[in-house]
């Protein structure tokens, strides 16, 4: 099942809204009915209780009409008249406004699931929306992806709702299951990250997305063990990060070399000050060191390898290079008159 980012308001607000307008105009009647029920006949002439009125009311508003209590005083005629009267109308119009509610956003959503399915493309599938499949996701909309170009596919209802209000569309179900891939659009997908909670289930999603696939969208993958790193790969993950191991490293730099953590976490978190960012090289950079420009380039990417700046390969910069740069992160202040 395909979940589309939520709404504002959705149809169970407006169902709502609409059950407590007519609950409302069931208790005004029945107060109006009971404050002059010595003007209603009764056909056991014993008079109106308090259930009577609920029942008159409840009968004259769905225009049942049963005729066994009817208006006699003038002053009961005169209040269905003004009051009870433009409340039927107004009972009928939210019975079929609800209706037409109900049929209007089943319309809505089939035209939104048609529309997604002819429009999704070259976009980007997240397996699992725990702390690393958000932590994936907000990486990818740091660096300009945009929300439409996001797929979760989860199983728990709770991410799913997390998925949704983050405005991303989810699809409920197991990532390991080819069925629910297919319904991902895998096959026009431009990548499929991998986050789900346990390596069995990592290299089950690896092997399915290969063979859907045939090996030709590219496939990153989280592993808890390193271990199960080389498994990932051989099934077609073509990068592995071993979330223990880079943990242990980090835990191990803060006890040697403190400082490096700081850096590395400033790094890591979006808006801290340093973030990692990588561009294609200018015309006008062809042909240079990359250490002669302004910014902080500290690798390059060519044709789909890296290269470092220590590897002779790296001391010029090649028409096609992506420059992996260190970037300023920072919130960009508003200048204030002096």
């Amino acid at each position: 099942m395909i979940h589309f980012p939520a709404q504002r308001r959705g149809p169970l607000s407006a169902l709502s809204l609409r059950l407590a307008a007519a609950l409302g105009l069931v208790l005004a009647v029945v107060a109006a009915v009971y404050l002059d029920r010595d003007g209603y006949r009764d056909v056991n002439e014993d008079g109106l209780t308090l259930l009577d009125c609920f029942y008159y009311a409840v009968v004259s508003l769905s225009t049942t009409g049963y005729g066994d209590i009817t208006p006699a005083a003038p002053s009961a005629r005169l209040v269905n008249v003004l009051f009870v009267t433009p409340a039927r109308v107004i009972f009928l119009i939210i019975l079929v406004g609800t209706t037409l509610e109900v049929l209007t956003e089943q319309y809505r959503t089939g035209r939104r699931l048609s529309r997604w399915r002819r429009s999704v493309k070259d976009h980007v599938i997240i397996c699992g929306y725990g702390t690393k499949g958000r932590s994936a996701v907000s990486a990818l909309l740091e660096n300009g992806l945009d929300r439409s170009r996001i797929v979760v596919v989860e199983r728990s209802p709770t991410a799913l709702r997390q998925a949704t209000s983050a405005g991303l569309v989810a699809i409920e179900g197991s990532a390991t299951r080819s069925s629910v891939l297919i319904e991902a659009h895998v096959k026009n997908a431009k990548s499929v990250i991998i986050a789900t909670d346990s390596d069995d289930a990592s290299v089950l999603v690896a092997l399915t997305v290969r063979q859907l696939t045939a090996g030709q969208v590219r496939i990153i993958a989280a592993v808890r063990e390193a271990e199960n790193a080389p498994l990932l790969k051989q099934s077609g993950a073509h990068h592995v990060i071993v979330s223990s191991a880079t943990a242990g490293r980090l835990l191990g730099l803060s006890t040697s070399a403190p400082p490096l953590i700081d850096v590395v976490e400033d790094l890591l978190t979006p808006g801290q000050g340093m973030a990692l960012a990588m561009r294609s090289a200018e015309r006008s950079e062809v042909g240079r060191s990359p250490r002669e420009l302004d910014s902080l380039v500290i690798a390059l990417v060519r044709r789909g390898k890296v290269v470092t700046l220590s590897d002779r390969a790296g001391a010029v910069i090649e028409t096609g290079d992506m420059l992996v740069h260190v970037r300023d992160d920072r919130p960009q202040q508003a200048n204030t008159p002096g």
